[in-house]
């Protein structure tokens, strides 16, 4: 598979769209590699289905380019373009059956009709419905019906695989059973995908990078660990995952401070000068109720206000000297080994090595 001069199979080039006044996009720039999983996350509105049509053609941009495997692809038209998409609504043919939704791309081709057939059939056995060629899409369940439109996608063997939300309109259970079969395909196949989605647990486990997004700019792109575990802005930090937000005033470089208590923090910022108002973040799962010493740093009195049961954990909402709440996450071992309950109060710890830190101003 062509890449270009920069190593990367797709390259957008400081890319913008405008819809009048309205500027959905703004100078993006990225770079994708071949066979890669990468996920558009980010809230209703940030531009990543805008960015998904700019590189199908389906919305040419106002400003900059794209590059796929070496060309130059930013005014092709869609059918000049080397890629397959599975829209949200998946878009079959009501009155095709499965087979020819899946043959649809090919009959234009003029292939023989025996090689139609086969590759028809290897699709549709490749994404789990054999024997359902005869069916059509009124007879199948959502699932299936995503399957078949993946299928179709698949069938010109596109060096590009864009899939806009294509789990979003299935429940909870099918969601999470296709996204590991997506994935599973994708690693298979090999081929370079992109994946638009608002829903940051299906981005954490199907992706190989996240192109987090918001009001029409990249916040960070990244492996789903480092975006968990080390988010660079505010808005990535509160939008993936849970976090937890103390205001804190700094008093040295890896120092702040919450009311009459000082904690240090890890990442020490020399350009951070005292007396700047900042915002703590950690996670609920961060925060350490066992083996709290006494005298032990970073540590907060809290009182259990209430207490939700999620399964594996229940998730704890702590209430703060000064009223400030703050959740955690306590395993079900913990609930039973400290006998934890509604109204008990606790000493708490932040491990330093799991604290972020950012300017007040910039939490949304």
């Amino acid at each position: 598979m062509a890449v270009d001069a920069g190593g990367a199979y797709l390259r957008i080039d400081h890319v913008s769209k405008s819809f009048g006044a309205f500027q959905a996009l703004k100078d993006i720039s990225l770079e994708i590699n071949s066979g890669e999983f990468v996920c558009f996350l980010g809230p209703s509105g940030c531009g990543k289905t805008t960015l998904l049509r700019a590189i199908a053609g389906l919305d040419i941009q106002t400003t900059g380019r794209i590059f796929q495997g070496g060309r130059d692809i930013s005014a092709l038209p869609p059918a000049k373009r080397d890629f397959g998409i599975v829209f949200q609504s998946y878009a079959l043919f009501p009155n095709l059956s499965v087979a020819e939704n899946v043959a649809y791309g090919l009959v234009s081709t003029n292939r023989p009709k025996a090689e139609i057939d086969a590759r028809v059939a290897e699709l549709v056995a490749l994404v789990g419905l054999g024997g359902q060629e005869p069916k059509y899409p009124s007879q199948l369940s959502g699932g299936q019906q995503q399957r078949v439109a993946l299928a179709r996608a698949l069938a010109m063997s596109p060096g590009l695989l864009l899939l806009d939300e294509p789990l979003s309109a299935l429940d909870a259970r099918v969601r999470q059973h296709l996204r590991g079969e997506l994935k599973d395909l994708q690693r298979k196949l090999k081929v370079t995908t992109i994946m638009v989605t608002h829903d940051q647990e299906e981005a954490l486990a199907i992706a190989d990078r996240i192109v987090v997004m918001n009001q029409g700019v990249i916040e960070q792109v990244g492996t789903p660990l480092e975006v968990y575990r080390h988010p660079k802005t505010a808005f990535v930090a509160d939008f993936v995952g849970q976090m937890n937000f103390l205001p804190v005033e700094r008093v040295a470089a890896d120092r702040v401070r919450f009311g009459a208590i000082e904690f240090t923090t890890s990442g020490a910022d020399p350009a951070a000068r005292p007396g700047v108002q900042s915002m703590l973040c950690v996670r609920p799962e961060d925060i350490q109720i066992r083996n709290v010493a006494a005298g032990q740093g970073n540590t907060l009195k809290v009182k259990i206000d209430h207490m939700e049961f999620l399964g594996s954990f229940c998730r704890a909402e702590l209430i703060v000297d000064g009223g400030r709440h703050l959740k955690a996450d306590f395993s079900i071992n913990a609930m039973r080994d400290l006998a934890l309950q509604p109204g008990q109060d606790l000493t708490i710890a932040l491990p330093v090595d799991r604290l972020r830190l950012f300017q007040a101003e910039s939490h949304v």
